[in-house]
């Protein structure tokens, strides 16, 4: 797979960092941007693959930035014919989530640009950049749940809730 990404939807890996990563997620926010026209506000990198030096799923996640979640709905079909599936909110509130591939290469998280889901996942990429302690013992805690649940992605994400929201606190 280009850039080394792609991730069975199930499965939990991670990847050692490759700093190709940032050009995967140039290439399709540029992408969508010209897709969706003005509708996106702004589009972030984030996730663990916009973390150098971190260890991560190989999957570019990318934060979609829109005036009201109505505007993702407006979009679906676009996203669609940029080979996205819809995702719905896929258990993350405040989300509206496109995945691309079987294997998947890229999470497309459209939410509120400003609101506080934009906010506080913004903030916490900027405190793992800007933390080699905190990006330490979040890398630790991601490697220890990739072990528990190598099949379970809800569960990993899930097991990262608290460490994150007390990273925010």
């Amino acid at each position: 797979m280009p850039y080394g990404l792609g991730l069975e939807r199930t499965a939990n890996r991670l990847a050692a960092p490759n700093p190709l990563w940032g050009r995967a997620f140039e290439e399709e926010a540029a992408r969508i941007r010209a897709a969706a026209g003005p509708d996106v506000l702004a589009i972030e990198h984030y996730g663990s693959t916009s973390v150098p030096g971190l260890c991560a799923k190989p999957i570019i996640d990318l934060l979609v930035g829109v005036a009201d979640l109505s505007v993702a709905d407006l979009h679906a079909p676009t996203m669609l014919a940029l080979g996205y599936d819809d995702s719905g909110n896929g258990g993350v509130d405040g989300h509206r989530i496109f995945g691309k591939g079987a294997a998947r290469t890229h999470l497309a998280h459209f939410v509120v640009h400003g609101g506080a889901e934009w906010v506080a996942t913004l903030r916490f990429r900027d405190m793992l950049r800007a933390d080699a302690g905190l990006c330490t013992a979040y890398e630790q805690l991601k490697s220890r749940l990739v072990a528990e649940h190598p099949a379970d992605r809800a569960a990993y994400t899930a097991g990262k809730s608290e460490f994150i929201l007390a990273a925010l606190a």
